[in-house]
């Protein structure tokens, strides 16, 4: 009889865990953006906000530990992400399909001693990282992504 009830609780908490994973997933460069709501989700994050800039929009999303924002173009496509905080965000689930181009070409850059800005560039992708202590920053975009009339620079 106690086998029995270790086994469906056995089974009823790998299913819990299953469907808790899901949700953990993060709106992706390249990606629509439906999967916003799931990030303040995964970010336990305590506030969000979207603000309409002029040929897109962005989502911020807080959390305890770090500031995402997410670049949204007016066809819904994210075509950049920010982020500043204690921590840098796992950059695995947030550039996607973009994760292993950025992971062999970072294999590839040079470390710079003294240096605490990071830049890996490839075709299609640019990921940035600056920062010390308590206040990291960064961004990550596609360039053939960006809206037409939007700069680099506001990215941040």
């Amino acid at each position: 009889m106690k086998i029995r009830i270790y086994a469906v609780l056995l089974v009823f908490g790998l299913s819990a865990a299953i469907f808790a994973t899901a949700h953990r997933s993060l709106a992706m460069l390249g990606e629509s953006t439906d999967s916003v709501t799931s990030d303040r989700e995964a970010l336990s994050s305590a506030r969000s906000a979207i603000t309409v800039r002029n040929g897109y929009t962005v989502h911020e999303i807080a959390s305890d530990s770090a500031t995402v924002r997410e670049y949204v173009s007016p066809s819904g496509i994210v075509f950049a992400i920010a982020w500043n905080g204690l921590v840098h965000p796992d950059l695995t689930h947030l550039l996607g399909s973009y994760s292993g181009e950025y992971q062999r070409t970072l294999k590839q850059t040079p470390r710079q001693p003294d240096r605490r800005r990071l830049r890996v560039k490839t075709e299609g992708l640019v990921v940035e990282k600056w920062g010390h202590m308590r206040n990291l920053q960064g961004r990550a975009y596609a360039p053939a992504l960006i809206p037409s009339g939007v700069n680099v620079d506001e990215i941040e």
